[in-house]
């Protein structure tokens, strides 16, 4: 019921930058919040950056001051905005929304990632 469309991820050298975008349609009614994670090889899956629907963002320890998570209210698009990678940041990226569709239940959807590579 809803549909989340990532791209952005490809292969970059170390200190270069990429834009993810994470665009959701369906029978949303309401978005609570938008996010990106992360799992890396023989890793967890682990939380990069959330903007909730007011306009609050958390970013874990290890992006903070090089990643940027923003949003298209209107088109229900998520971006994530990657400066001054590193190849600790090689990973496939998922873009998360959760919310309320027009049918009054909720939501939570994953999309089905896209690869960043990070060479050195």
């Amino acid at each position: 019921q809803v549909q989340l469309v990532e791209s952005g991820g490809d292969l970059v050298q170390a200190g270069g930058s990429l834009r993810l975008s994470c665009s959701a349609s369906g029978s949303i009614f309401s978005i609570n919040a938008m996010g990106w994670y992360r799992q890396a090889p023989g890793k967890q899956r682990e939380l990069v950056a959330t903007i909730t629907n007011s306009g609050p963002t958390n970013y874990a320890d290890s992006v903070k001051g090089r990643f940027t998570i923003s949003r298209d209210t209107a088109k229900n698009t998520v971006y994530l905005q990657m400066n001054s990678l590193e190849p600790e940041d090689t990973a496939v990226y998922y873009c998360n929304v959760n919310g309320r569709l027009r049918t009054n239940l909720n939501f939570n959807s994953w999309g089905q990632g896209t690869q960043v590579t990070v060479s050195s």
